[in-house]
């Protein structure tokens, strides 16, 4: 059985300051406060309640008990077998106190720097895909009997769309490539860590962000943008497709 789980963007919280530089440029031609990153942390909290309610305690060992997470948790063989929302549910499911504290901490420090610089339904599209980038990963090429919860999929990749979005503006993406570097190399350390969820959660993220802020400008920009998320939402659900195909074949 493995979590994902970030381990220390949160220690490296002070090197992506120079990211509010971005933020404070677009935030104040937007004048949008957070909304999506609010909405998504109360989700996450309420679920993990709700786990913790019906497990009878917030240990991972309770929360994995209850039957939301029983039902909601990416299990390869299950997917395989027809229960495809395990690879969205899953991202919303944590096991224990640490494993959220530390996602939704990270949560909020990448994502209140890139929620007013992308735009909230931006933001969300790089979240969600990001999240299910993780989940496909996971499904393509874990074992199909484990087991796999956590937002980590989709807070990695808020690391890489960050980065993305720094190269663009031609600022030091130094602190968040060392960070993306120390929490790779801990994703390799530590033991129950879902690799594949962060490796696949960052590409996704980096990509999607990618083909969001070097779309042509001019009035083409927003069907161009809408139509590149339609394209990763459609090739992660054919990649799974296929893989479902190969397990039951």
């Amino acid at each position: 059985m493995g979590f994902q789980c970030v381990d220390c963007v949160t220690e490296g919280a002070r090197t992506t300051r120079q990211a509010r530089t971005v933020e404070g440029a677009t935030h104040a031609s937007t004048g949008r406060r957070l909304l999506v990153v609010p909405v998504l942390i109360v989700v996450n909290l309420a679920l993990f309640a709700l786990t913790a309610y019906l497990g009878g305690g917030v240990t991972d060992r309770d929360v994995f008990q209850s039957d939301v997470t029983q039902e909601g948790a990416l299990v390869p063989y299950f997917v395989a077998l027809g229960e495809w929302w395990r690879l969205v549910t899953s991202g919303f499911l944590h096991l224990g106190v640490t494993h959220i504290g530390l996602n939704m901490a990270s949560l909020y420090i990448l994502g209140r720097d890139l929620e007013p610089v992308l735009g909230r339904a931006r933001f969300l599209a790089v979240y969600l895909l990001s999240l299910l980038g993780g989940s496909a990963s996971v499904y393509l090429f874990e074992e199909v009997v484990s087991l796999t919860a956590g937002a980590s999929g989709a807070i990695y990749g808020l690391m890489g769309s960050l980065l993305v979005v720094l190269l663009r503006r031609r600022l030091n993406a130094t602190p968040v490539l060392a960070i993306i570097a120390i929490n790779v190399f801990l994703s390799f350390s530590l033991p129950n860590i879902s690799i594949l969820g962060h490796l696949g959660g960052i590409a996704v993220g980096a990509a999607v962000t990618a083909a969001l802020v070097y779309a042509p400008r001019g009035p083409q920009r927003a069907r161009w943008q809408a139509g590149s998320v339609v394209a990763f939402a459609v090739a992660l659900v054919v990649l799974t497709v296929v893989r479902t195909a190969v397990l039951v074949g």
